[in-house]
């Protein structure tokens, strides 16, 4: 045996040890067996030297373009929790219109800078499924959840670090299982620690009942909603809703400040299972919180033509509470000469008052279908973020009901939540 050739494996805390021969030698005779447990101390083998020149070492040269297998091995595994690997289920998702996880995450990121937390999980469904079909079918335990970057060339790296969270419609229709709770819970501490925003893509179909491998617990140690819910009034909360959104999932989505969803959005908190069982009859999923029903009750605040402009809507919210910008367009003041009628009986648009009065295309107008008596709205002006509230003359004369008050309410204290100073333009009867 050449020099730094492998003598003996010496096991220890499960850790293997390797000795190497100091030089050229020949063994003797064996003092051990394997498996045979030693002491410090106690001799192992004999050998002689043989004293042959072998150039000082016998390790093999490594030869850095091989690949390892247990390298490709992961990377394999990586591969199939990401688009490229799944090509039947994408091509299933863009089929019906709608754009895969990892899509939407891409669009809201800023690019390469994703970091993802327990990419590699699968559903806690060992005792009933094999693990190969739990890698291939169940990848992520259908959650990607990570941290990122978003708008970090507008207000630096720091301003613009966000939790973003998306459930895997194509993964077990996006349900919450165990694994993919310990993700959520892993990342909102994240934002806690970190006081980060929090973006969620919420489309799914709340708790799911097929995960066998959690024992005999009740499921009451789940701090996912409580956490969540925790964060309100602390970091910027969105929920982005494409598709079905029932059960759990609307329940995360509830607790965000904001809800963005698209036409064929559904959110409520029973799913026709659930309605079913409870004796409440027989609906199909599409009967269950459509958007014309959710826009109008306040519960969405942002409708979306589908999930590109969703995302978009959802990078412009959170730039409020980014920072200032440094380009902005002022408009022309002349306009505002000629909002009010002169007639102060006649009714007119409060919508052309705040454009007026507010940088060019800073206007994101919250709750438009609810509480139509007030406008509530983010807007910028001189580039400062600002919160703004109207009366409109259309309803009531501009006089305030119960859900203007309810929505008023609502958005003056997100405002005072994150220091945003509130412009009021008042135009109300009172006689």
């Amino acid at each position: 045996m050449g020099a730094d050739g492998q003598l003996v494996v010496l096991e220890a805390m499960k850790m293997q040890h390797v000795l190497a021969a100091p030089d050229a030698l020949r063994t003797v005779r064996n003092l051990v067996s394997p498996g045979q447990v030693v002491a410090t101390g106690d001799p192992l083998l004999v050998f002689t030297r043989t004293n042959v020149v072998d150039g000082g070492s016998s390790t093999a040269v490594v030869d850095l373009g091989r690949p390892r297998a247990d390298l490709d091995q992961v990377r394999q595994r990586h591969r199939l929790t990401l688009d490229e690997g799944r090509e039947a289920a994408v091509a299933k998702r863009h089929k019906q219109g709608r754009r895969t996880a990892r899509e939407n995450i891409a669009d809201l990121v800023d690019p390469g800078s994703f970091v993802e937390y327990g990419a590699l999980a699968i559903a806690a469904q060992r005792s009933r499924r094999s693990e190969e079909d739990l890698i291939a079918n169940t990848p992520a335990d259908g959650l990607v959840a990570g941290v990122a970057t978003i708008g970090a060339d507008r207000f630096g790296s720091a301003a613009a670090r966000a939790v973003v969270v998306s459930y895997d419609y194509t993964v077990l229709a996006g349900t919450q299982g165990m694994r993919n709770h310990a993700k959520t819970d892993r990342v909102f501490d994240l934002a806690v620690r970190n006081r980060l925003p929090v973006v969620l893509f919420a489309e799914g179909g709340g708790g799911r009942p097929g995960d066998t491998d959690v024992g005999g617990r009740a499921g009451l140690d789940v701090p996912t909603f409580r956490v969540l819910a925790g964060l309100s009034g602390r970091v910027p909360l969105v929920a982005i809703v494409s598709g079905r959104c029932f059960a759990g999932n609307a329940a995360l989505a509830g607790v965000c400040d904001v809800i963005i969803a698209t036409p064929d959005a559904n959110i409520g908190m029973g799913g026709p299972a659930m309605i079913e069982g409870g004796g409440l009859g027989v609906y199909p999923p599409e009967a269950i919180g459509p958007i014309e029903v959710q826009r109008r009750n306040g519960v969405v605040s942002l409708v979306a033509h589908d999930e590109a402009r969703a995302v978009s809507l959802a990078k412009q919210y959170l730039s409020y509470f980014q920072g200032s910008v440094d380009s902005w367009a002022a408009p022309d003041p002349r306009l505002s000469r000629h909002v009010v009628p002169e007639n102060r009986l006649r009714a007119y648009d409060v919508r052309r008052a705040i454009e007026s009065v507010v940088d060019v295309d800073s206007v994101l107008e919250l709750r438009r279908d609810y509480g139509v008596g007030i406008l509530t709205a983010l807007v910028r002006v001189e580039g400062a973020a600002y919160g703004l509230i109207a009366n409109s003359s259309h309803h009531l004369g501009g006089a305030i009901d119960a859900e203007a008050s309810d929505k008023a309410a609502d958005f003056l204290a997100l405002c005072e939540s994150f220091r945003l100073p509130v412009i009021s333009l008042c135009d109300t009867r009172c006689e």
